[in-house]
């Protein structure tokens, strides 16, 4: 059982920052930001592999946001600056164990354990 709990939302005016952090329990391969803006999808945000460190972000926050892990502290951030009244969603983090032959992406359908979300509001 994998258990992740986020932190870090807030309200902040269009140009800010907010740091979001994730602490997860137990075994994970992959790990994953997402969001959901009110009447729209869960969308991936970005990943990080948990033995490499290596990164994924999609194109709308690239530039603006950085994903990063402490593994002494089994936690994943997710540092957003820049921000922009579209990022207004609710946040979640999640985790993967190992699947062969995938990559580590922000896939929701890869996904199986997931946090209650954080919500981040940006107002312009």
């Amino acid at each position: 059982q994998v258990h992740l709990v986020e932190s870090g939302g807030g309200s902040v005016q269009a140009g800010g920052s907010l740091r979001l952090s994730c602490v997860v329990s137990g075994y994970d391969n992959c790990m994953g930001w997402f969001r959901q803006a009110p009447g729209k999808e869960r969308e991936g945000v970005g990943s990080i592999e948990t033995s490499t460190s290596t990164t994924y972000l999609v194109d709308s926050v690239k530039g603006r946001f950085t994903i990063s892990r402490d593994n002494a502290r089994n936690t994943m951030y997710l540092q957003m600056n820049n921000l922009i009244p579209e990022d207004t969603a609710m946040y979640y983090c999640a985790s993967r164990g190992f699947i062969a032959g995938v990559s580590c992406r922000p896939r929701r359908s890869d996904f199986g354990w997931w946090g209650q979300g954080t919500q981040v509001t940006v107002s312009s």
